[in-house]
């Protein structure tokens, strides 16, 4: 990835050993002809309760190092949820190492305080990493109920 160069995990979740799926919508901030933020959109199918629904995943968000601390993660995801609310679903849904929950929580998102099951080769599994959503549809709620991610996570 441009960002990053050519480092082997980009986004600190190689250790979580999950299959990740590849977003399909793409937005980015460049700065003198660089790539230097990043963040990809995907339609996820996802049972929530007895429910079958979409969210609309959220993933491959990076700043570079060297850009950090100006506002470019806000930039970028700005952009790509009000794409988002066209999309269709009521939520956005996003999964991040701990340490960035902080992050996200300053830019409007919510932890999601309960597992999230993901499909892997082997069948679905825990998510390991924070999971967190925002409304696409006004101030909607998350809905009640158990949540799988009926895909690899995005």
């Amino acid at each position: 990835m441009e960002i990053f160069g050519d480092g082997a995990d980009p986004f600190g979740v190689a250790d979580t050993g999950l299959t990740w799926l590849p977003k399909e919508d793409h937005f980015g901030v460049k700065l003198d002809g660089r790539l230097v933020a990043h963040t990809g959109l995907l339609r996820m199918p996802v049972s929530i309760g007895a429910v079958e629904t979409e969210v609309v995943g959220v993933g491959g968000v990076a700043v570079a190092p060297d850009v950090r601390g100006r506002g470019l993660a806000r930039k970028v995801l700005a952009a790509a949820l009000e794409h988002a609310r066209t999309m269709g679903p009521r939520h956005g849904l996003l999964f991040c190492r701990p340490p960035l929950v902080p992050l996200y929580q300053r830019l409007g998102w919510r932890v999601l305080n309960q597992d999230v099951h993901v499909e892997q080769h082997e069948g679905p599994v825990i998510m390991p990493l924070a999971s967190m959503w925002t409304p696409l549809d006004g101030d909607a709620d998350w809905p009640a109920g158990a949540v799988r991610l009926l895909s690899f996570p995005m």
